[in-house]
């Protein structure tokens, strides 16, 4: 088929990779502007942007899809259909009726639970025991169109926001493929109207870990946002990310470091850290913590 792909994270390239590699012939590439990043701020093109320009494939990046020229364009490239995966832009109805069958997208979460930004830090944050894609017919809603295919996916008690990231990255790009290959037999779905949460993007507000709370929800919360945009905590004057954890049954005051070294005490139970993070340093996991000795044994977190 001929496809636009519209995509922009590293989530994106695994399923523009599989839609070459079935032999689809993706005739352009849409993806946001490039954006000043690292020490020098210099402008850095999107990991999509980076891949279709490796592969041949035209890259455009306008800031809006909302003007009549913006939206000729993209009609006169006479797609079959077009494929979008975390693009970062809402698209106007012109662009979703453009391609001959549509607009399908890539949705990492099990439809209708977790429609919008952040569907993996949503899901692990609230302790759900699976999640999954789901390969959608875009209509003017968010996230609300008819479902094609869909496939579920367990969280593993360990899983980071970057281990399922990677999970559901692999299962989309399968996904999608299958989805083209039956397009001709596949029946649409539309979702249901019960089990509707919306996944909203993550507040930086929301990183900072309350030791008061219950240690599946702290735990839950590191997992959820790690590594970015991380949760943390404060060594006295020094603020520390918690990039990864483990529930434990120990008990001491909230925030209080027992005497292992690795563990913090919450309201109720406790978390075994597994890596951190302080200001200005790699990451680090467990042996490299207690060797630095960055948590000392009845400090309080968080003051």
């Amino acid at each position: 088929m001929r496809i636009v792909f519209m995509g922009t994270p590293d989530f994106s390239v695994a399923a523009l990779d599989a839609l070459i590699d079935a032999g689809h012939e993706v005739i352009c590439a849409y993806t946001q502007p490039p954006r000043p990043a690292g020490r020098g701020q210099k402008l850095r093109p999107s990991p999509v942007h980076t891949r279709a320009e490796a592969l041949g494939i035209e890259v455009r990046h306008p800031k809006s899809l909302k003007s009549a020229e913006a939206q000729a364009e993209f009609a006169a490239l006479g797609a079959d259909i077009g494929v979008v995966v975390a693009y970062g832009l809402i698209l106007p109805q012109a662009i979703l009726d453009a391609p001959t069958r549509g607009c399908l997208n890539i949705h990492a979460s099990l439809l209708p639970r977790w429609r919008g930004a952040a569907p993996i830090q949503r899901a692990i944050m609230a302790g759900d025991g699976e999640t999954g894609v789901c390969i959608m017919q875009m209509d003017a809603g968010l996230d609300t169109g008819d479902v094609l295919l869909r496939e579920a996916l367990a969280i593993a008690p360990e899983d980071t926001a970057a281990t399922l990231h990677d999970k559901l990255q692999t299962l989309g790009a399968r996904l999608i493929v299958d989805t083209l290959s039956r397009i001709e037999t596949v029946t649409p779905a539309p979702q249901s109207e019960d089990g509707v949460t919306y996944a909203a993007k993550i507040d930086k507000a929301e990183a900072q870990i309350d030791w008061t709370k219950p240690a599946y929800e702290v735990d839950r919360l590191i997992r959820g946002i790690s590594p970015f945009p991380g949760a943390w905590t404060m060594i006295g004057d020094q603020r520390v990310k918690i990039l990864g954890s483990r529930p434990i049954s120990e008990q001491g005051a909230p925030g209080q470091v027992l005497e292992d070294g690795l563990s913090v005490a919450c309201g109720t139970g406790a978390i075994t850290i597994t890596a951190a993070q302080r200001a200005g340093k790699k990451a680090q996991d467990a042996d490299g913590l207690q060797m630095g000795r960055v948590f000392t044994p009845g400090t309080i977190l968080g003051g």
